[in-house]
């Protein structure tokens, strides 16, 4: 049996990551699974344990990094953090599927760093900031505060796109499914 791939994926917030991953995954052309991340905040009302997140308590969290267990992890607010659990990302692949792991870009770097070439990382980038703000801004979801840290954050991870094998730029979100359905394929070929 064959050993899977990994495949990253990382862009700034309101680039059409999530939105690009699903069709890819929903088309079913690629055998690619979603790696299950884990964190250390409460499920939500209709989670479940490994399927929307592995949930481990924070002294789980903590000694799971302390033992070396994530390929990458971070602390997205002050106590709540998320991570890739490497078990999670092995077992899959050694299942010989194909793994997408979408994390964000300093995680993205660092993984594919660990693995080198069993890793594709894929940039997804908007086609500019002011239509990153323009498309934040029309989602209604936050209030300009926190479109404007967004923003800026986006800035500052556009810097990390030359550290990537590969860059889709979301101009036509049609063109940038194409674009990242042909990377990966010539990725998994390979």
């Amino acid at each position: 049996m064959k050993t899977g791939k990994i495949i990253i994926i990382s862009a700034p917030s309101g680039c059409g990551k999530s939105t690009i991953i699903n069709e890819l995954l929903r088309r079913g052309e690629i055998d690619m699974e979603f790696s299950v991340s884990a964190t250390n905040r409460p499920p939500r009302e209709g989670e479940r344990n490994g399927v929307n997140y592995w949930f481990l308590t924070e002294e789980e969290f903590n000694s799971a990094i302390a033992r070396g267990e994530f390929v990458e992890y971070e602390e997205v607010y002050p106590g709540r953090f998320y991570g890739t659990l490497r078990s999670e990302v092995e077992r899959r692949c050694a299942e010989g599927h194909n793994v997408v792991l979408d994390i964000d870009v300093k995680g993205g770097v660092n993984v594919k760093r660990m693995f080198g070439e069993r890793a594709l990382s894929l940039f997804i980038q908007p086609p500019s900031v002011e239509e990153l703000r323009r498309r934040l801004i029309s989602r209604a979801t936050d209030p300009i505060e926190e479109i404007e840290k967004r923003v800026g954050k986006a800035e500052f991870e556009l810097g990390f796109a030359k550290d990537y094998d590969a860059v889709v730029v979301n101009d036509d979100l049609a063109r940038a499914i194409a674009d990242t359905d042909r990377i990966i394929k010539d990725f998994i070929a390979r």
